[in-house]
């Protein structure tokens, strides 16, 4: 992926200052999702702080990118199924995350994810992040919900 792109995250919310995906947040970690057909994908590369021990990425960072991740893929879809100029503003409703192997530090990750159900204002979404040497390292489903007016994440993109 050309860092040139302009990510989901950059184009929709770029005043957005979520932790994980937010390019607004100068202390982010700043997931940056890609449209790729069926798909939405991205590459992050780890940093030292994000380690839970020399060599391995922190279970609540692989959290925070997939969760980040599958919401705007969530995001994406509804738009897309809708019509709409831009995606509505999506939450996570409910979230699991399988970690399989411990995720090397040494290159980027990359995360991909599908939506696999969806009706009216809400999508589940099933993601996986890969090491950079290919290898799944944790997979994750969840329930993305659009929220309405006077939800308070409502006018955060």
């Amino acid at each position: 992926m050309a860092d040139e792109a302009q990510s989901l995250q950059e184009k929709y919310a770029p005043n957005n200052a979520c932790f994980g995906c937010g390019p607004a947040n100068a202390e982010g970690v700043h997931v940056r999702s890609f449209a790729r057909g069926d798909e939405v994908v991205a590459e992050w590369t780890p940093e030292q702080k994000y380690e839970a021990f020399p060599g391995v990425l922190n279970g609540g960072i692989i959290g925070t990118l997939l969760d980040c991740h599958c919401n705007w893929t969530a995001a994406y879809h509804l738009m897309q199924n809708s019509g709409a100029d831009t995606p509505p503003c999506t939450v996570t409703a409910d979230y699991a995350i399988k970690l399989l192997r411990p995720t090397p530090t040494d290159g980027p990750v990359r995360l991909s994810a599908r939506v696999v159900e969806s009706s009216g204002d809400r999508a589940t979404v099933e993601g996986t992040l890969f090491s950079a040497a290919g290898k799944a390292c944790a997979s994750c489903r969840g329930t993305f919900v659009a929220v309405k007016e006077g939800h308070p994440a409502f006018h955060r993109w």
